[in-house]
């Protein structure tokens, strides 16, 4: 068994807070943080992502999903993707602009594609300035823990 299925075995077999005993909101926050913080650690797959200096404020931003084969080939690759976005903030016109490798190329299309920005408003004058974004698509070590 791996250190990740290890963990999330663990994770599953603690019992979890009664919420109704938390005295602080802020403890909620905390607790969510934890959680996703430790799922994500488990993974052993991750995509970060930088943007072109743009002036629109992202609503949504999607993370695209590692694709299976990659993982199973240990393939690790870039994508930068570019893109319009309309008034409404959706995004249009996606296109790869340069890519490591093709198996990542959907994946950070559809990526781009559920992500949404914040719309202009109505006075507001609209760039004709293509926007573009990188994902990084990485592989993390497993460790293999020992015991003697």
């Amino acid at each position: 068994m791996s250190a990740a299925q290890e963990t999330m075995t663990r994770q599953k077999s603690r019992p979890m807070p009664d919420l109704s005993e938390l005295r602080h909101p802020s403890m909620l926050v905390v607790l969510s943080l934890l959680a996703a913080y430790a799922q994500a650690s488990a993974d052993e797959q991750s995509a970060n992502f930088s943007d072109s200096d743009s002036e629109r404020k992202p609503l949504l931003t999607v993370i695209p999903d590692y694709p299976k084969v990659a993982r199973r080939d240990r393939i690790e690759g870039e994508v930068q993707v570019c893109f319009d976005i309309t008034r409404d903030g959706q995004t249009r016109r996606i296109a790869v602009r340069k890519s490591t490798h093709r198996l990542f190329e959907k994946p950070a299309i559809r990526a781009i594609r559920a992500s949404s920005y914040e719309p202009l408003p109505r006075d507001a004058v609209m760039s004709g300035i293509k926007s573009c974004r990188t994902f990084r698509f990485t592989l993390e070590p497993v460790v293999k823990e020992t015991t003697d």
